[in-house]
């Protein structure tokens, strides 16, 4: 009898042991098995789930404009003022509801290559009115005019056409024909073969932004695709972020286990560059952990600060030699429009760069820039992008509406706010198809391992109690 009950406890010793033990081993094989899987499911090949989500986003994406809409253009123009404006919106459309074309891919390097094809559509119920509301904004031709044409003869042969157009340095202009752009008077007369159309975003409907060639994952998840933006030279490989080199992804995915320490870094047509995001916060996305990261002052600081940044600054009277922070100057890629970005209101800017403008009011929270990344799949669930579009106005002698002026100014035109978050029915089908087996497999792993460990010490001890008594 005694024999039979230590047969037993050591049997269950035994077993609590082997439970433990293989606990302990599916621990790693799980871990192996999740990777494996996951690496499998973000190749950008047909029947992926990052493939599905590539070609046509699974989020609603909205683009929210605010225009600056100018209080005092005729002090600014007589007396040099400071220029008073007061921000209206948000005027909304639905983006990126459109898919991918051209897709292409190419087993031998591993590449995909496709066009985005652009569309906005005009979302009344989240607008504060309709796009024929009229505001006081820059003229964005005449501002330009001076930039693009130096020589002091052309400018003279400018300045009638300006006046013979009846234009002036600012303009009253709707939503829509400020952003989707609208036929300028000035340009009209101009006896050359130009554009005769300007717009924010003109021209967007209907047109393409790309080509773009990616490196599928297929055989390095951790791969980036880099393009040659201002030589429409395209190469792939690894490089550093430079301003010049489209560097990293579309935002939309990045490599997957993405951890804390991580730079992530993606390209924006919006700005012309490559640009970067660190780790903020770790936040709960209905059920889902993910990771914030957020676009650090230091992407938009001077040469001086960040060497990165030095082809956008191509003026250093008004960088102040460069030393001016907050600023991007991408006229390179605008065929020379004298457009300069930032952060909206100002945000992160140089003090100096607000001297000249009144009723901006710089906030982090309402004006940053941030991804919200699911660190195991390397999916980003919810974004905010936020910017602001400038136009550098320059005194010009020879251009009535700009000679009495007596400094320069960085006017702003709009500010944007691109976001998009993952659908409640998105996110429980992400939840049961891959955080919620994760998290399953975690928890038998863990069961298993803690239910051996505790049979194991029990029937230990109670083996230990029985030979105890025996020996008494």
């Amino acid at each position: 009898m005694g024999c039979d009950r230590n047969c037993g406890l050591i049997t269950g010793a035994v077993i609590g042991a082997v439970l433990a033990v293989f606990g302990g081993i599916l621990m790693p094989v799980g871990d192996l098995l999740i990777k494996k899987t996951i690496k499998k499911e973000v190749v950008l090949e047909e029947g992926t789930t990052a493939f599905k989500n590539w070609v046509t986003t699974g989020t609603e994406v909205y683009r929210q404009f605010w225009i600056f809409d100018v209080q005092n253009p005729e002090e600014v123009m007589v007396n040099s003022t400071n220029v008073k404006v007061k921000q209206v919106g948000p005027y909304t459309y639905r983006v990126r509801y459109l898919s991918k074309e051209n897709i292409t891919h190419d087993p031998l390097s591993n590449t995909v290559s496709f066009v985005q094809p652009n569309g906005a559509i005009f979302e009344p119920s989240l607008s504060v009115g309709s796009e024929n509301d009229t505001f006081t904004v820059l003229n964005l031709a005449v501002a330009a005019a001076a930039h693009l044409y130096p020589n002091p003869f052309v400018q003279v042969v400018l300045n009638s056409l300006i006046k013979k157009s009846k234009s002036s340095l600012f303009q009253r202009r709707s939503v829509r024909e400020l952003l989707w752009g609208y036929t300028d008077p000035f340009l009209t007369l101009v006896p050359y073969p130009i554009p005769r159309t300007v717009g924010v975003f003109y021209p967007y409907n209907d047109t393409a932004d790309g080509v773009y060639e990616v490196f599928n994952g297929k055989d390095n998840v951790n791969k980036v695709a880099i393009i040659d933006t201002y030589k429409g030279k395209r190469t792939l490989g690894y490089w550093p972020s430079y301003c010049d080199m489209i560097n990293g992804t579309d935002a939309a995915t990045f490599p997957p286990f993405v951890e804390k320490t991580r730079v992530l870094q993606f390209f924006s047509s919006d700005i012309c560059r490559s640009i970067y995001a660190v780790f903020g916060a770790e936040l709960d996305l209905k059920g889902i952990s993910v990771f914030r990261f957020i676009l650090p002052p230091k992407a938009f600081a001077s040469p001086i600060q960040n060497p990165e940044n030095h082809c956008f600054c191509t003026d250093p009277e008004i960088s102040n030699n460069c030393t001016f922070y907050g600023l991007l100057d991408i006229s390179k890629c605008k065929e020379g429009k004298p457009v300069i970005i930032s952060l909206p209101h100002f945000l992160h800017a140089s003090p100096e760069i607000r001297e000249t403008i009144e009723g901006l009011n710089p906030d982090e929270e309402e004006h940053s820039t941030y991804l919200d990344v699911e660190p195991i799949t390397g999916f980003t669930l919810r974004f905010a992008k936020r910017l602001q579009v400038n136009i550098l106005v320059k005194q010009s002698k020879k251009i009535e509406v700009l000679k009495r002026l007596t400094r320069n100014y960085i006017v702003p035109i709009l500010w944007l706010n691109e976001t998009g978050t993952i659908g409640d029915e998105k996110a429980e089908m992400f939840k049961n198809q891959v955080t919620g087996k994760i998290k399953l497999l975690g928890v038998v792993e863990m069961t298993l391992l803690g239910v051996g460990v505790v049979l194991f010490v029990a029937f230990m001890i109670s083996y230990c109690a029985c030979r105890s008594m025996r020996t008494k």
